[in-house]
């Protein structure tokens, strides 16, 4: 009987430090993500995100290759600096730009206590109200690190990319599994809802690495097809 209480207290304990290991967030993401436009290949993006004394830093650089090298010879470079809570990333400020002297350089700053975003692009500046749990779009990709798989079923934030903030709303798919260059992974789809005028947009979550995004697809009202796969991926 000793025997028995022995097994059933170490796994208990067993499935509280998994439990745990699934919710707490990790203090560093090294990632590398291959971009396509309609199955070819045009840059690549290399992503860090770091958290130390309770605010976290996300950088994203951008890099065109092949013949879009050729049309787009300065890297991108974004930017997210924020917050940790109890809710995940609380943004403070947002940048987009492709150095000195871009015209279409994008800031944003998040006022909390005001309740404010105010946005800077194409040489003009705009205010609008903030809603709890409003994202950039690069704190959007690490703040899956923090949900609970249970809030995906129903997943509805505000996100600014600098120009404007718009309401999102994703609806959970069944879960599956696809390939990746980090071999076959188990995935959980999300899928924007959105009218026929707007982009489709859809997220791969990996099970396996935090609920960290491997995939992402945007197909435009165009029907241009952007891509961004998972290449390389840093945990710890």
């Amino acid at each position: 009987m000793f025997k028995q209480f022995i097994v059933s207290l170490l796994l208990a304990g067993a499935l509280l430090h998994s439990a745990l290991a699934a919710v707490t967030p990790p203090q560093a993401v090294q990632a590398q993500y291959d971009l396509s436009m309609n199955g070819t290949a045009i840059a690549v993006m290399q992503e860090t995100f770091e958290i130390r004394n309770g605010a976290y830093q996300a950088v994203s650089e951008t890099q065109a290759i092949g013949l879009f090298a050729l049309i787009q010879r300065r890297p991108g470079r974004v930017t997210s600096n924020g917050e940790v809570g109890s809710g995940g990333l609380r943004p403070k400020l947002f940048d987009g730009t492709r150095g000195t002297g871009d015209a279409r350089r994008v800031h944003a700053e998040f006022d909390w206590t005001a309740g404010t975003l105010t946005m800077a692009h194409d040489g003009r500046s705009e205010t609008a109200t903030l809603s709890p749990g409003a994202q950039d779009r690069l704190s959007v990709m690490y703040q899956f690190l923090f949900l609970p798989p249970e809030k995906l079923k129903d997943l509805a934030f505000a996100m600014t990319n600098g120009r404007k903030l718009d309401q999102y709303r994703y609806a959970i798919g069944p879960d599956t599994t696809i390939d990746t260059p980090l071999g076959r992974l188990a995935v959980i789809h999300l899928v924007k809802q959105h009218s026929a005028s707007e982009t489709a947009t859809e997220i791969w979550l990996a099970r396996e690495h935090r609920m960290m995004p491997v995939k992402m697809r945007i197909v435009e009202d165009d029907g241009k097809r952007y891509e961004q796969v998972i290449s390389r991926l840093e945990i710890r």
